[in-house]
Parts: structure tokens; sequence; C-alpha cells
């Protein structure tokens, strides 16, 4: 029996949990109170796409099969071949059978219908990624297809990483939503109130808290909810989560509370832990609420009634995955893109660097909310104390930080104690380009374990990077996603059109801007993402100081995207398919010398930008504004000594040659013998696995006590090549 039960409803990814009911789950083991977690999703899909699911799914369709498609007929047809399968693939995709890669790979294995039609060459794709991930590619593809015949003859509402989103997606009325949960279950809806009958049953909870990151997963909940509340009427239910963080805030159709008896809002730490004293424990005379919506008197009401504070990020313990079926989960490939991966291969925790974001202007985002206003960084060593108790419990080694944009100080905080400790990990986490990711800071998150970054270019324009308030230039970013690939980490970028007063010049200048950085080779990846106006965004707050005209409705339910006319009156959406078309090819490393005008079937004026443009960013001398107080950090072995004699007019004197061996190369420095002497116990000083953090400044002074000019030290050619390697100022 346990006081609490935390679900995810479905379906979110299918490679990892969605964290936040292990962060709540964490954090309730802090207060004593016990509870149990679910991903809902995960093990729908895992009953769903197994030899005794499609035995099921297949005897329900026969009757809808007669009128269906030529391609379900022919699924449908090859039914003993996908039963036959199922149970195989799901295994090598849960890592269980990695031998199955060979057969899958070497063709008629697998039953193949239309989305085997349109294959990326493979040898492009896979040549470097290799057979395992060649083989998850047709696994998904096989999977995608049994997928497509599933909304054709079973659920037309069905999707592996959402359900039913149509009817979450700027849902002002709550009416169609509602019309749904008044009908018939569906085949998913049936096997989710299965395995939720037979959990509840078994843990017997007082409290039910769904935890609704997106539109995707907004019905199920419902759907869950409702089946709660008839079948369980003395259990409470609540919603939290990301949907209605942004969605729900100003509810109003008492029919939601039909189905729900709480809905939080923002931090969820807080309001739960008042839900659970309220109703397992009635510890207080007065009831007491942070952020909730609730009824009374037949009367929406949002109680904020506590004089309790949320807690800080130091008290809200570390995620907790215990209880999830972390074995379960499925490794997907759907694009052939190695960056694309990460969001769908492999099990990653989740953690966060800081809570909010560090810069908090940007004029689309979320900013007046407090999960982006409210800023909070953790302290690096229990950023990675946690990580070491998730390692622990997981055995799982990759992180994802899922910060807004994590910050560059903390990151490289972070780093350092990761490598201090010893500790062999890989992550990847969200930025923001700014001038901070020098070489050197992107060596050393690297050394760490960082393989790749995402971040926001938006809309490659400096005039409309400048009215997002951004706070980079294309030209920065440039150069820092240079840095970054140049040290091997991956580099993912956020795009942008269609933003308020952009031109359909500046459109094509930016998709100019975009091909040239992947030409250069200093992008591998990147999305197109057409601009939505938030009711909670600075644009949304503020439309006329934008140029758009906002068409506001009635709100009584979700009020999140707001409907607009831009006030150039261009039509953006027809640009969609010839940017996201030229990107894929670009992304293929292919059709760079293709003019812009071939990706569109409307005439589009020329680009105004220079065809070297980013080419000239890249060979400007960088000031980065290295500050006297950066910290100098010597990582590595330290180097093999050998003394060489120097004759000359026949004087002699002792050089010494500092040999360095990393782990795919060696190269060796020489320096008079006093001053190498001299660096060597630099090194051993601001050392990553040393305590003493020294400056630049402290190291110019300690140098000075010995030897006369510093800065022809500093800029020989011996220590340009260390500092290009193993010294690094931070």
């Amino acid at each position: 029996m346990k006081d609490i039960l935390l679900i995810t409803p479905p379906f979110t990814q299918l490679n990892t949990p969605y964290p936040a009911t292990a962060y709540l789950k964490g954090f309730l083991n802090t207060k004593g109170i016990s509870s149990f977690q679910m991903d809902l999703g995960i093990e729908v899909i895992t009953k769903i796409f197994s030899k005794n699911g499609l035995q099921k799914l297949f005897e329900i369709s026969k009757n809808s099969i007669l009128n269906s498609s030529e391609n379900a007929s022919r699924i449908y047809n090859l039914r003993q071949e996908y039963i036959k399968t199922i149970d195989a693939v799901m295994r090598f995709l849960q890592s269980k059978n990695p031998s199955l890669a060979r057969q899958i790979c070497s063709g008629n294995f697998l039953p193949e219908a239309s989305r085997f039609a349109h294959l990326d060459d493979m040898d492009w794709a896979f040549g470097s990624m290799g057979m395992q991930d060649k083989a998850k590619h047709f696994a998904t593809l096989y999977l995608e297809d049994l997928s497509d015949f599933i909304i054709e003859c079973i659920d037309e509402n069905f999707g592996f990483s959402r359900y039913a989103e149509r009817l979450g997606q700027s849902a002002n009325s709550f009416d169609e939503l509602y019309y749904e949960l008044q009908k018939k279950p569906t085949y998913v809806d049936a096997i989710s109130i299965q395995i939720l009958k037979k959990k509840i049953d078994a843990i017997q909870p007082k409290l039910v808290c769904f935890s609704v990151p997106f539109p995707g997963n907004l019905y199920s909940a419902f759907r869950c909810a409702q089946f709660i509340k008839n079948t369980f009427p003395d259990i409470k239910i609540a919603m939290g989560g990301g949907f209605p963080n942004t969605e729900l805030r100003n509810l109003k159709d008492i029919r939601v509370f039909d189905f729900f008896d709480f809905i939080t809002l923002d931090d969820g730490e807080l309001p739960i832990e008042l839900l659970y004293k309220n109703i397992c424990k009635a510890e207080l005379v007065e009831a007491q609420y942070k952020r909730t919506f609730l009824l009374e008197n037949k009367q929406i009401i949002f109680q904020n009634n506590t004089p309790q504070i949320d807690y800080k990020q130091t008290e809200v313990g570390t995620p907790d995955y215990s209880d999830l079926l972390l074995d379960k989960y499925i490794s997907v490939i759907e694009v052939a893109n190695p960056m694309h991966s990460l969001w769908s291969d492999g099990r990653w925790n989740k953690l966060t660097m800081a809570h909010g974001c560090y810069w908090g202007k940007c004029t689309f985002c979320d900013i007046s909310l407090d999960y982006i206003k409210i800023y909070e960084p953790i302290a690096a060593k229990l950023i990675v104390d946690r990580m070491e108790t998730m390692i622990a419990q997981t055995n799982e080694n990759g992180f994802h930080f899922v910060d807004e944009a994590a910050p560059p100080a903390l990151m490289r905080e972070v780093a350092i104690e990761i490598i201090k400790r010893n500790l062999v990990v890989t992550w990847w986490t969200n930025i923001r380009f700014e001038k901070s990711f020098t070489r050197e800071l992107c060596l050393l998150l690297k050394e760490s374990g960082c393989i790749a970054v995402s971040g926001g270019l938006e809309v490659a324009s400096d005039r409309l990077l400048n009215l997002i308030k951004k706070g980079v230039t294309v030209e920065q970013v440039a150069q820092v996603t240079r840095n970054f690939t140049e040290t091997g980490i991956m580099v993912h970028a956020y795009l942008m059109y269609g933003f308020p007063t952009q031109t359909i010049q500046e459109t094509v200048d930016s998709l100019e801007m975009v091909r040239q950085l992947f030409e250069i080779g200093v992008l591998q990846s990147g999305f197109w993402h057409q601009f939505a106006m938030t009711a909670h965004s600075p644009i949304g707050l503020n439309p006329e100081e934008f140029g758009v005209v906002p068409q506001y409705k009635d709100i009584q339910f979700a009020n999140n995207d707001v409907q607009f006319i831009d006030k150039t009156r261009i039509n953006h959406e027809k640009f969609s398919f010839g940017l996201r078309k030229s990107l894929y090819n670009y992304m293929h490393g292919i059709c760079f010398d293709y003019e812009l005008q071939d990706w569109f079937d409307f005439k589009i004026p020329r680009t105004k930008i220079s065809p070297n443009y980013i080419e000239d960013c890249l060979q400007k001398n960088i000031d980065f504004k290295i500050k006297p107080n950066a910290r100098i950090v010597f990582i590595g072995n330290l180097p093999v000594i050998k003394t060489i004699q120097k004759t000359k007019k026949g004087t002699t004197w002792q050089q010494m040659q500092l040999n360095f061996q990393g782990k795919t190369f060696d190269y060796s420095v020489t320096l008079d013998w006093d001053k190498g002497n001299w660096l060597i116990k630099q090194f051993e000083k601001c050392s990553v696995f040393s305590d003493n953090k020294i400056t630049l400044t402290q190291l110019k002074a300690d140098y000075e006590k010995h030897f006369d000019d510093f800065e022809l030290f500093w800029f020989s050619k011996p220590l340009q090549q260390l500092k290009e390697y193993n010294l690094l100022l931070l």
C-alpha cells in the first residue's frame, strides 16, 4: 500500500521515462511520504507490441480491413510474419537481443510496408553509425508500419509519443475533449485502464497524481481519471505538469472537475505535499494549498493560502527512478541523423543544473512563468552527487540535462567535478550560443563526457535576433558552434521562421546562413519551427510592440497558443516544405550547390548574404574578453621529461622537453630548463584534480617572481601548443 500513485499517462518517449514523476518521488522520499510511480505509456506500448497483443489487434481489425487501404491490407495479409517477429524485435530494441541486428540488416526478415518505401541512403546514414543503429532504424520503420495500421483500422488517435494530441492543442474550449470522453473507450483506452486497475488494486493509493507534460498526454489523463472516479470514488485525483502549467492558468470550465479534484500549477513539490497532508493525514486545521485549482460550492477556486514558500533546489532530493520498468523502454531511430537519435535512442537519466533560465529575456519565450522566471542554480558538487546516486540506482551512465539553457559557468564546474571524481559519464544539454563557450571550455566539457549541445539560432538574422533579445549574433553563433564542433561535440540548432515583422528577404537570407553553417561543417543537425505566439511570452503580453494583432477567443479551458495576424500579411506557412526539405539534404551533407530557389515552387528573391559570410566570420580574430581572473586548469597526464643539451658558440645549456601522451596522440614542447621546471610545478597547482583555483593574474605574478615578460612567455609557440590541448584558460 502506498499513499500516492504518480502516473505519466500515454504517451511520451519510448526510450526513456519522462522525468517529472521521478523528480516528485525523489522529493517525497525526503519527506517520508510513500509513493509509487508508473509510466503507463511504456506499459501500454509493450502490451500492444507483443505476440499476444498483435494477435488481438489483428483479430479485432478483421471487419474493418475490407474497406482499408492497400498498405493496411498488405500488413494484415502479412500478420503472421508480424506476430512471429514482434517479440524478437522488441527485445532487440530493449537491448536484450543485440545479435538480431545482423538478421534484420541482411534483409528478408522483417515484413515491410509503406514506411520502407522511402529509405534514406543507408550507406551514408549508417556507414559511420554501425549495424546496430541501421537495424534499429529498420525496426523503427517496422513499428511505424504497425502504427499506421492501428491508426487506419483500430484507433485513429494512436501515436507512439502522443495520443489524441489534436484534442489538447489550442483547446480553448473543453467541449470537444468532453464529447470524446463520453464515447466508449478506445482500444488503447481499454488496455490503459486494464493496466491501471491492476496497479490501483495492488497499491491502494489515497491520492493519484497525473503528470501531463504535453497535449498528447491530456486525453489519456482525463480518460484514466474518469475510470478512477467511476471505479474508485474514494480516491482523490490531481493533475499537474507542463500542460496545466502553461495552458490551464485561466481555467473556467467546471466540467473539468468531474474528472479531477485538484489541478496544481508550476513546481509540484509543495502543492503535492500539502494535498497529502490534507487527504492522507488531515494534519492541518484548515486545508492549505499551493497554486491549486479546486471546486468549492460548485465554483472553481484558485487556492494559494499556505504561508510556506517553495522548496529550494537543494531541498528537493535526487530523482528516483525506482518502480519504473527501465528494462522495457525501447531505443528507436526514426531519422538517420546522429543528433536526432539522442532524443529517441538509448536511456537517459534526466537531471537539471538550474531551475529556470539565467538569460530570461527571449521575447517568444514564456519568461513570465515561474518555470522560466525563477532562476536558481544548483551547486556542482550536489549535481554530481545526484549523478552518482542515479548511476547506482539505474546502472545507466547517460545524462540529459533538461535545463532551459544550461549556464556556462555551472557547466564548467560540473565538468571539473566529474573529472575530479573520475566518473565515466555521457551527457548533453541545451545552451545559448554565447561567447563564454570558448574552445578551451568546450575541450573541458568534452573531457568530462559532453557529447552534444542544442541551442537556438532561431531566425539567423541579426535584426530579428535583436528583436527576440536573444543576446547573440549570427557571427557569434558561427564561432561558438565551431568551438564545439572542433572539440568533438555535436551541435543541433533550433531554427525559426515567421517571426513577427520577418520579411521574405530575411527568410531567404536566414536559409542561406543555415546552408553555409552546414556546408562549412560547424552545424550537424537542425530543425525548423514556425513561430507560435504564446499567451505568457512578451510578444503575447504586448503584441502591439511586435506588429501583430492577436485573435483572442473565449477561454474556458486551455490558453497558450494565440492565433494572430502579422501586419506584414506574409504567408509564412508556404515556406515550410522548402525550408525542411533543404535542411534535410544539408544534414545529409548534399545539395549545397543548389540555388535556394530550387527548394521552393514559387518565386523567391535572391539572397543578399555573401557566399563566404560564415567563412569570413570564422576567419576573424575572436575577442572572447578573457578576464584576468579567468581560471587556469591543467587536464591530462603530467608530461614525461627529457633533458636536451644545447650548444651555441661554445656555450652549453640544458633545455627541458615535455612529452605529453594523450589518449589518441602525443606531442612535445621544449623550454629552457628553469622555465620548464617552473611550469611543471604550475601544472600540479592548477591540475583539474587540485582544489586550488589558480587565476591568470596569480600565474602571472608567480612567473614574474622568477622571470621577465610574462606576455612573451604566455603567447610563445610552446605555450600556444599547450593551450590547445592541456592548459585551459576558463
